[in-house]
């Protein structure tokens, strides 16, 4: 039996902490308070940015409707007045490749890899002007053409749409793809780059080539006749507003 008189031990003092363990943990909190600015900061400047893109998107659709309604306006005038109603020439052109590189001259295929339609189905949006009309006529056997209408624009976009990144082929399933690419054109969304397009804006050349080139299905039901051209029942050539159609049967 122990005696009672015997003292208690007395306890050892703690091993002083090495003072690279002591640096290692205040740079850690260091390294955990910034991350949290930065996601705190990243965070408030989405909110911002979606505050923004909303603004945007309801200013877009009142031009939409603003402009669908002085069409219908101008219609009814014109009727009104025993006149026609003449609308404005379009000024981009929805080009779709309906036929292969089988006995291709070389010049039609360099137009072609020009108007960036290198593969059958391939569609592209492109601005009208001189060049490209010329180009259109030098290649029409092979593509058909038209003037989308904004539902067929949006719908290409938000379903087939891919963006150009560094050589790459990225889907649009973020709004930050397209603001890295095009931000400094003021193109930050999705309904930036459909109103880009179908006004044909200043950047319209930056937003289509940021584009990559549609690749849609064949056709449902598939095609007439790919040697004639569309006036004559066939596929090729210019085939105007019909051409939303056929973006409906093959998207």
């Amino acid at each position: 039996m122990a005696p009672k008189n015997v003292a208690p031990r007395a306890r050892k003092a703690p091993a002083p902490v090495p003072e690279s363990t002591l640096k290692k943990r205040k740079t850690l909190s260091e390294i955990k308070a910034n991350r949290d600015l930065r996601v705190a900061a990243a965070k408030k400047k989405a909110a911002a940015t979606r505050k923004i893109i909303f603004k945007r998107a309801e200013s877009y659709v009142k031009e939409y409707r603003n402009k669908e309604a002085d069409e219908i306006r101008f219609k009814r005038q014109a009727k009104n007045n025993g006149n026609f109603f003449m609308p404005a020439m379009p000024k981009v052109l929805f080009v779709v490749r309906v036929r292969g590189i089988m006995r291709v001259s070389p010049k039609v295929r360099k137009c072609l890899q020009l108007l960036r339609l290198r593969q059958v189905h391939n569609g592209v949006f492109i601005k009208v002007n001189k060049a490209t009309l010329n180009m259109l006529q030098l290649v029409e056997p092979y593509v058909t053409y038209g003037e989308p209408s904004l539902r067929s624009v949006r719908e290409l976009i938000y379903k087939r749409g891919y963006g150009k990144v560094n050589k790459q082929r990225i889907p649009l399933s973020n709004n930050k793809v397209i603001a890295d690419a095009l931000g400094a054109h003021d193109i930050i969304c999705v309904e930036d780059l459909v109103h880009e397009i179908v006004t044909c804006g200043p950047a319209f050349k930056q937003a289509s080539n940021f584009l990559w080139p549609f690749q849609l299905s064949s056709p449902v039901g598939g095609w007439s006749d790919k040697g004639k051209h569309f006036s004559e029942g066939g596929d090729g050539g210019e085939r105007g507003e019909l051409i939303n159609k056929l973006i409906r049967q093959m998207n």
